[in-house]
């Protein structure tokens, strides 16, 4: 008989949860304090890549990448970070919501269970095609808390969702990438070829207005800090030690939470409110992907 999974599973994916939602409350920081958007994410992205790079050396978790696979790779971080950060920070900076991003970002799995179906021929069931339909309208609540949808906020979402889409593909490609490599490495080169690949941004749009005294800021290093160690390093070693135990499916349903947490934490700390409308958008939407991946 299999052992039952033990308590430091549990507490591990409930971190990695709880500093996913958090990210969103302390990128949502630095972009009202108008820290460019390009160096944030390239900054983000080198320091998680120093984390893991060092980790992953020390752990002797570091493979070496065939020539064949480099495609597969410049793919993978083409679409996640690269695209997908691009389109969560600059949707996350026009809607300016946490709360409102975690919950579309959420939708991921919903739309990874139909890209699975399409490119793996994974099967959907009754309940699957449930779940999905129901998060539209928890979505709605949110998105039209206030009444009526501005532009720049509709652009903004439309951004958070070229996020998502750009997440499913990436869930796509690294399926082909998991059969051969362990995530250590994958991760690992998916942050430094994600710095590589804003580093061109960065110069072009931020180098010439970004003072590095902007890092000597305690209200801009602290969260630029957790982002990269914390939420692109720490959690995601906590959630590949607990798919190991719980699986796939079940790890996903606990990641369905980090709207929730985003939602609380930036309550808690006065960024934003939280009112009846949002809470049950939130319990909608969190019910809806939790029984879209529901299995027999």
């Amino acid at each position: 008989m299999k052992n039952s999974p033990s308590l430091f599973v549990y507490l591990s994916i409930c971190t990695a949860v709880f500093l996913w939602g958090f990210s969103f409350i302390w990128t949502n920081s630095l972009l009202q304090q108008n820290f460019p958007v390009f160096s944030l994410v390239f900054f983000r992205m080198s320091f998680a890549a120093v984390i893991l790079l060092s980790v992953s050396l020390v752990a002797r978790k570091l493979q070496k990448i065939s020539k064949k696979d480099w495609g597969w790779f410049l793919l993978l971080v083409s679409l996640e970070p690269f695209i997908y950060f691009i389109g969560e920070t600059i949707g996350l900076k026009i809607v300016n919501s946490p709360t409102l991003g975690a919950i579309i970002i959420s939708t991921i799995p919903i739309f990874a269970l139909i890209a699975g179906r399409i490119f793996y021929s994974e099967k959907i069931t009754g309940f699957n095609i449930f779940g999905i339909g129901i998060t539209l309208p928890g979505i709605l609540l949110v998105v039209f808390e206030k009444g009526g949808l501005q532009v720049s906020h509709t652009i903004g979402i439309l951004l958070l969702f070229v996020a998502v889409f750009a997440a499913v593909g990436y869930s796509v490609v690294v399926k082909q990438l998991a059969y051969k490599y362990n995530s250590y490495t994958i991760v690992t080169y998916q942050h430094l070829l994600g710095a590589i690949f804003f580093l061109p941004l960065f110069i072009y749009f931020d180098s010439s207005t970004f003072s590095i005294e902007n890092l000597y800021n305690m209200e801009i290093l602290k969260p630029l800090l957790f982002l990269a160690a914390l939420c692109s390093s720490l959690a995601f070693i906590l959630f590949i030690n607990s798919i190991k135990s719980l699986g796939v499916a079940r790890t996903n349903i606990f990641t369905t939470l980090v709207p929730v947490v985003s939602a609380f934490g930036a309550f808690m700390l006065g960024e934003e409110g939280l009112t009846v409308r949002k809470i049950i958008g939130i319990v909608i939407v969190v019910a809806g992907v939790i029984i879209a991946q529901r299995q027999k």
